[in-house]
């Protein structure tokens, strides 16, 4: 009887409770990093829709007698090459990538709901055809496939969102497929047909809402992901061209002077990634707030 009491000792608990909820609960970002994380986009956000209310200076004004100058109470951020306001150029430059950023995530994203609509709802063979149409985009990587679209059409905003939104595409038409897939099999979804819905209502009211509703969470993080290749795309000197104030661009043209101007690669740069990481605090916020029994 004894010999079995190490044994049992070794049991594992019966306890119901798993722990993972309190791990991730540990991890969860505070009240602070996530009021912290609201007001730098609310930061962002004012500055792309109202640049002069932050700007001190006009983004395109040259005053090459005060070339590299360092950041100063009358220029925070110093300024670049031509004498230009870093900080205000910053300011501005938020519009632009902010625009990029949308605009492409609501491309890929549009894209996405198409094939995985088709890839759910067509059948075998059109399901076939469009996981081999996401298998050929990824075969090539994200950022080469947008280098390759801007190399044929050129460097412009326009092509850069392009480009981004096309390259991540992909990802997002994966998920959308697979969403689908499983709400097309639901209770709720049998239920219309027998009720008599017409496929156009079930599609509209019934499949989409609740195969887009697990997305939308995403949608925070992709913003982020695709400002962060715009503004890879600007440093390559392939995005939005001089003089136009973009983030990208601006660290394109900081790298040559990253020497003797440390200041015209830092607070762009810096500012891309406070940005990235309030966005990717907030989605991984309202992800654990739609995990049941995980966040209120």
């Amino acid at each position: 009887m004894t010999a079995l009491a190490p044994a049992a000792a070794e049991a594992p608990s019966l306890d119901p409770s798993p722990p993972a909820p309190t791990a991730r609960r540990r991890s969860a970002p505070g009240p602070l990093g996530l009021w912290l994380a609201l007001g730098m986009v609310a930061l962002v956000v004012t500055a792309a829709l109202l640049p002069g209310l932050l700007a001190t200076h006009d983004p395109l004004e040259i005053s090459l007698s005060e070339s590299f100058d360092p950041p100063s109470t009358t220029h925070p951020f110093g300024t670049d090459q031509s004498g230009r306001d870093v900080y205000s150029r910053v300011v501005h430059g938020a519009g632009q990538s902010l625009l990029i950023g949308l605009g492409a995530t609501a491309l890929g994203l549009l894209g996405a709901l198409v094939l995985g609509l088709v890839g759910g709802l067509g059948g075998r063979w059109a399901d076939a055809a469009v996981t081999r149409v996401i298998e050929v985009l990824y075969a090539f990587p994200g950022i080469l496939l947008a280098l390759i679209l801007i190399a044929v059409y050129g460097s412009s905003a326009l092509t850069q969102m392009v480009a981004v939104g096309v390259a991540t595409m992909p990802g997002y038409a994966r998920m959308v497929r697979g969403q689908v897939l499983a709400v097309r099999q639901a209770g709720y979804v049998e239920a219309a047909r027998a009720l008599g819905h017409p496929p156009r209502r079930i599609l509209l009211r019934t499949i989409l809402p609740n195969a887009f509703r697990p997305l939308t969470v995403l949608i925070t993080l992709g913003i982020g992901q695709a400002i962060v290749w715009a503004a890879a795309l600007g440093f390559l000197g392939m995005g939005v061209q001089p003089p136009t104030a973009e983030w990208g661009a601006m660290l394109n043209a900081g790298r040559t002077y990253i020497q003797q101007a440390w200041w015209m690669d830092f607070f762009p740069g810096i500012t891309i990634v406070l940005f990235t990481l309030s966005l990717t605090v907030i989605g991984r916020h309202l992800q654990r707030a739609s995990d049941s029994g995980v966040t209120r």
